[in-house]
């Protein structure tokens, strides 16, 4: 069911493609970001010699986001980390969706990002007597991403 114009999207619905494989365990995303440069024009005016600064678009930034899950079994992170560090290029550009979705599960908007690479892999703290789970941040770093419906 899509959203009524009164209804709000809620940051707890989401899901994460990359290569066309669903990633699981995901109980964050942060960073998602689409920028473009700022090109700054200085003149001045014809008629009243005043000086004025325009400002124009320029060219899509690069960017970066961050993808948090539970640590458990599946190697997928460390690999992607593995090949990005043997300088395996081809096998280290993965292109994928980031899914923002409604209530039943159906997709909002999605995130569309290309050529991403695993930038880098961090654990959460480890604390004796911790009940917390242990989790696992990989930043991905990107060469542009859109907003798509």
């Amino acid at each position: 069911m899509a959203l009524e114009d009164f209804d709000g999207a809620t940051a707890y619905s989401f899901s994460v493609e990359i290569d066309g494989i669903a990633l699981t365990h995901i109980s964050e995303i942060s960073g998602l970001k689409i920028e473009h440069d700022v090109i700054e024009l200085k003149m001045n005016e014809a008629k009243k010699g005043k000086y004025v600064i325009r400002k124009m678009p320029g060219r899509p930034k690069a960017g970066e986001f961050t993808v948090t899950r539970h640590f458990h079994a599946n190697d997928s992170f460390k690999d992607w980390m593995d090949k990005v560090g043997l300088g395996q290029v081809k096998n280290s550009r993965k292109n994928g969706f980031v899914n923002l979705l409604d209530t039943e599960g159906n997709a909002l908007k999605r995130f569309a990002f290309t050529n991403g690479m695993a930038q880098s892999l961090e654990l959460s703290g480890l604390k004796a007597g911790s009940t917390e789970p242990i989790t696992e941040k990989l930043v991905i770093t990107h060469e542009g991403m859109e907003m798509t419906n």
